[in-house]
């Protein structure tokens, strides 16, 4: 679906440049598996939640307070997110 001339029409008229690769080229998943695996190495890797509504607390704590607003990021020359923004303002 996302090989679809509606799809490159839609992007082109949004000026959005989609994220496509040849077949079996794993590089479209590499910051989605990057993130996730940071989340579950530093918060969610053995714990166990009594709730779902707990879980979701964490990993929403995880997002929005530490991993966007405190943690390094070694590709943005090793500051948080939320620093990085501030400085190209």
């Amino acid at each position: 679906q996302y090989g679809s001339d509606d799809w490159h029409r839609f992007c082109r008229a949004h000026n959005l440049d989609p994220s496509m690769s040849r077949r079996g080229n794993c590089w479209d998943n590499a910051v989605a598996e990057s993130f996730f695996s940071s989340l579950k190495k530093e918060r969610v890797r053995k714990r166990i939640y009594k709730t779902r509504d707990l879980a979701k607390a964490d990993v929403f704590d995880y997002i929005e307070v530490f991993y966007n607003r405190v943690r390094r990021h070694t590709h943005l020359g090793g500051v948080s997110p939320e620093a990085f923004e501030m400085a190209s303002v």
